[in-house]
């Protein structure tokens, strides 16, 4: 259920508390990037949730509501657990790309995303027993270069698109267009790590010892 961070000088092992962690994603990418860092959910467990904006939302606020609305919908299936919840957002301005699930989708967020720079939004959201919040909003910020036809049909081809905020997946080909990124990579992947490890400690689920 847990292991030691890798390829620090000094191993850290982590000491759990008694309340067992859920995950509450279906996110492939967040349970890897957990198990990256030695964190092994109890289990995961995916909210049912319809993710569409609400009229006027902003890409922050939206972010954030839905990660509380994942670990709150998830709690009432596991008392006595910490939730984890998280959505990320890819936003243009004001505009919240969607996840692209057909290849129109995919190519407007590409062309979009063509030679500008864009943000992506992690929102993270720890819950306790007791309903006791704990949440951040992590921001980071990507420009991808001007993309040609070629590049973009390439891309489409490949399917690493489908279900991808924004259409595109940093950890994989979609690499090769970024020409600047500011803040957490891992946010960009789908979990901000460092914040995520910061609320789960301040949950009281994970104390280090030496």
């Amino acid at each position: 259920m847990a292991g030691g961070f890798i390829d620090v000088p000094a191993p850290i092992v982590p000491t759990l508390t008694a309340y067992p962690l859920v995950l509450a994603s279906a996110s492939p990418r967040r349970l890897e990037l957990l198990r990256q860092i030695g964190v092994m959910p109890h289990a995961v467990d995916a909210a049912d949730l319809d993710e569409a904006p609400l009229r006027a939302e902003l890409p922050a606020a939206h972010a954030q509501r839905l990660a509380v609305a994942k670990a709150q919908a998830v709690a009432v299936r596991h008392p006595d657990c910490i939730m984890l919840g998280a959505d990320t957002v890819v936003a243009c301005g004001r505009r919240i790309l969607p996840k692209a699930e057909t290849e129109a989708q995919a190519r407007q967020c590409l062309a979009l995303l063509s030679g500008r720079r864009h943000r992506v939004l992690g929102g993270v959201c720890v819950m306790g027993p007791g309903n006791v919040q704990r949440r951040t909003l992590v921001t980071s910020a990507v420009r991808f270069k001007r993309l040609s036809a070629t590049e973009i049909d390439a891309y489409i081809a490949s399917g690493e698109w489908r279900g991808k905020a924004g259409g595109y997946a940093i950890q994989g080909r979609a690499a090769a267009f970024v020409a600047f990124m500011s803040g957490s990579y891992s946010n960009v992947v789908g979990l901000p790590l460092h914040e995520t490890v910061n609320l789960l400690r301040g949950a009281g689920w994970w104390r280090d010892t030496a």
